[in-house]
């Protein structure tokens, strides 16, 4: 039985891993020239690092972690007005949790790929055809590719959803966000948030930094838009529209690399009626984006490819466990879209009344109980659905 794989992302390497794992030959098709760089630091927990931790990917996993202490508001003079401390986040998770960047989880995943697997890059799928028991895949340049099994694991502004379901619109709900993340040097700024994601403490606009060591930063930003239309030039856009916040804002716009270098998107997510049709299916942000106001997106991404592949591993026909599987995960993604649309007022206050508000709820979280409480808003429900399909 072969696989096909549209996406070289976390989802569709996990998937890859497990699907190998299951005695598949696989395929991953990568439309970009090669790996990415660009992408938040995350905090990975949940679902994800229970799967990440059956596949023995936690050591590796470790050894890229950073350091995060506590993630901390500043105003524009760069006054500390709240924070958050990981220790207390982390204990809330059973310490079951790690920072790092989606570049460094992408990292980890291709380096332990088996080397059976055929990644290709620059592989973009043009034309999907359906038949019997199969798909016939046509690629940008002119090859074609039969497989058992098609999976759409190719993002929020994923190819394969278009080619099989219908237009991106049909599928995708704007939550009134733009956001933009990018690294570069500068010793300085990389001192001053060392080990602390550090964030302003703004209404309608946010910068948030943190260091990496060696005078590395990364820094991403979110701001409030009613038009969900992307810049041409990513660069621009960002110094134009942070360049009202203080701090050690003015620095970071200098030293912001060109577009080629910055990811920037809408703040959005994707509800599908169905997942899955015939012997093509849709992976992560390509059926369920969470959003960044949710959290958990890298985390999802990678527990759902390890529910697809053992829901098919369990099942009798593919057609049976595409459907246990969505049967499986469609609850815990929808629970988390669902933390995101509630998110949207906290995560980035609309007035100063709010950032305000915002203020007095993180300072309750020194008293005892609050942090389990904050830290249960934040993480949503737990889903220990990772771990079911292997032992049934």
């Amino acid at each position: 039985m072969k696989v096909a794989i549209c996406g070289a992302g976390i989802s569709g390497l996990a998937l890859a891993h497990r699907m190998h794992a299951h005695g598949w030959d696989v395929v991953v098709l990568e439309r970009a020239r090669g790996p990415r760089e660009q992408g938040y630091m995350i905090d990975f927990f949940g679902p994800g690092f229970d799967a990440a931790e059956a596949m023995g990917l936690l050591p590796a996993l470790h050894e890229r972690a950073h350091p995060i202490d506590e993630a901390t508001y500043v105003d524009a003079a760069g006054r500390t007005t709240g924070h958050l401390t990981f220790a207390r986040f982390a204990a809330a998770e059973d310490d079951r949790l790690l920072s790092l960047l989606r570049s460094e989880l992408e990292a980890v995943l291709r380096a332990q790929l088996p080397a059976a697997v055929d990644l290709r890059f620059g592989a973009g799928v043009a034309d999907v055809r359906e038949r019997t028991g199969g798909v016939d895949v046509g690629l940008a340049d002119g090859t074609r590719l039969g497989a058992d099994l098609l999976v759409g694991a190719d993002g929020i502004h994923s190819t394969v959803r278009r080619l099989v379901f219908g237009e991106e619109h049909r599928y995708l709900r704007y939550l009134g966000f733009h956001t933009a993340a990018f690294q570069f040097d500068d010793p300085v700024v990389e001192e001053a948030t060392r080990h602390r994601v550090c964030l302003t403490d703004t209404p309608q606009r946010q910068m948030g930094v943190y260091g990496l060591g060696r005078g590395r930063v990364a820094a991403f930003t979110v701001h409030r838009t009613p038009d969900p239309t992307l810049p041409a030039d990513a660069r621009t856009a960002v110094q134009e529209e942070y360049r009202s916040l203080g701090w050690l804002v003015p620095r970071v716009l200098a030293a912001c690399p060109p577009s080629s270098e910055v990811f920037y998107d809408q703040v959005a997510q994707i509800e599908m009626p169905r997942w899955s049709r015939g012997r093509v299916t849709l992976l992560g942000d390509a059926c369920a984006a969470v959003s960044l106001l949710a959290g958990q997106g890298a985390s999802l991404g990678l527990g759902g490819a390890y529910v697809l592949a053992e829901a098919i591993a369990c099942a009798q026909t593919v057609e049976a466990g595409l459907e246990r599987y969505e049967r499986t995960w469609r609850p815990v993604a929808t629970d988390r879209q669902e933390v995101g649309r509630r998110a949207a007022r906290w995560f980035l206050p609309a007035s100063r009344r709010q950032v305000l508000l915002r203020r007095a709820f993180l300072r309750l979280g020194g008293l005892p109980g609050m942090d389990r409480l904050i830290a249960a808003a934040i993480a949503g429900n737990r889903a220990p659905v990772v771990a079911e399909p292997a032992a049934r």
